[in-house]
């Protein structure tokens, strides 16, 4: 063994207790930046998942329409008053190839078209505005996760079948099988069959969402051979936007990825973590403090060895590496220990929070990021606390360290 590393191993035994409770300080940030921030981001990973089951990455439309400028006429004064006009249900313009080229761009893993208006269902006295989507079934349940989510029946859009989401089918009373009546705002109105009725975990979309057929979403909504929307699903959904730009500038359309349909849910998010990062740095700054104070009495104490090896050659650098080396193995030793001090808090409230299927509410990635990110934390944090002390030891003057003991 090294010298310098023999000596540092021999001043940590000395003094066991202080030893101890800094390992322990240390082991104990390192549990709670481990719990926090395994905790943060399996929260954040469930709240996007549950948002994103029910909504596709991104959704390519037809532009916004605008009203056009009156020509300007020399010599003539204009004054014009210009409301927005109304958005009606517009197709994209040659779907299939719009379909063709978003499938080949890097990072789309599905695309969907979708025939979405606004429409009415009823049943007997019973009705309510609900928003009707002209699927292929195949499709949309790549982009939405839906097909898990069915809760009775099956997700089959054949001929006259609708499948609804539970609220919905409690409000108008109805279970799978039953017929209901359906309006849209082109006045086409028809008696369709419930086929599957769904649960996507959100009340707003479970009672407004009804599902048909491609084919009859566009005969209902009066877009014959058209689609209004092409939905995609992403392999990197924080990727989303800028795929989003790249359609719009390769296809002039107009592209919205769920990070701009979602901003309060981000605002949300980047305020979580920035919570997180000023108390895990304040907890550092708290470990690091600790570590120093203990290894700046350490000098102290040790200041006659420290000159006695000074005198019999030991060089400067030497002296600094002996405690840079404690600051290390604390660092080391407290990150092992705050390791599975995290782990077990971390599976502690897994534990305690569970759905009613016994499964974790905020199920946590136990990954080697997380560990070796915490204890290369705890190692560069005890190198750090112990650089000052180490460097006021190498300092220490050999005759007066040994007169002054």
């Amino acid at each position: 063994m090294r010298l310098d590393a023999f000596l540092a191993w021999k001043f940590l035994r000395e003094g066991r207790g202080q030893s101890g409770l800094i390992v322990g300080g240390a082991a104990v940030g390192v549990a709670v930046v481990i719990f926090l921030t395994a905790l943060i981001d399996a929260v954040q990973r469930q709240i996007i998942a549950q948002t994103l089951d029910v909504l596709p990455h991104i959704v390519v439309r037809m532009p916004d329409e605008r009203v056009r400028a009156l020509p300007e006429r020399e010599g003539v004064a204009q004054v014009a008053l210009v409301d927005r006009p109304a958005q009606r249900v517009h197709s994209v313009e040659q779907w299939p190839a719009v379909m063709t080229a978003l499938e080949a761009l890097p990072g789309t893993v599905c695309v969907s078209p979708t025939v979405t208006g606004p429409a009415f269902a009823g049943r007997g006295t019973a009705s309510r505005s609900v928003t009707m989507l002209g699927v292929d079934p195949d499709r949309f349940s790549r982009v939405i996760a839906i097909r898990p989510r069915i809760k009775r029946g099956s997700l089959r859009l054949g001929g006259s079948d609708v499948v609804i989401g539970t609220e919905l089918a409690k409000d108008l009373g109805v279970d799978v099988g039953a017929p209901v009546r359906v309006t849209t705002a082109t006045g086409a109105e028809a008696s369709l069959t419930i086929a599957g009725i769904f649960d996507l975990g959100n009340r707003d979309v479970n009672r407004r969402w009804l599902l048909v057929s491609l084919r009859n979403g566009q005969a209902m909504l009066g877009l014959a051979g058209g689609a209004s929307e092409v939905n995609l699903r992403v392999s990197d959904i924080w990727a989303a936007t800028a795929i989003a730009q790249r359609i719009e500038g390769l296809t002039g359309l107009r592209a919205e990825s769920w990070m701009q349909t979602n901003e309060q849910l981000l605002v949300a998010i980047r305020s979580q973590s920035s919570s997180s990062s000023t108390i895990q740095f304040f907890i550092i700054v708290a470990v690091a403090i600790g570590i120093a104070s203990v290894l700046v009495v350490s000098v102290v104490q040790k200041s006659r060895q420290i000159g006695i090896l000074r005198a019999m050659g030991a060089s400067r650098s030497m002296i600094l590496r002996v405690f840079l080396f404690q600051g290390g193995a604390v660092g080391v030793f407290g990150g092992l220990a705050g390791s599975i001090l995290g782990t077990l808090m971390v599976y502690a409230f897994e534990q305690g929070a569970k759905n009613p299927d016994g499964s974790p509410t905020y199920p946590v990635l136990y990954t080697p990021a997380l560990y070796g990110t915490a204890i290369a934390l705890a190692i560069g944090t005890g190198l750090l606390a112990a650089a000052l002390p180490a460097r006021r030891a190498s300092r220490l003057d050999p005759a007066e360290a040994i007169r002054h003991e």
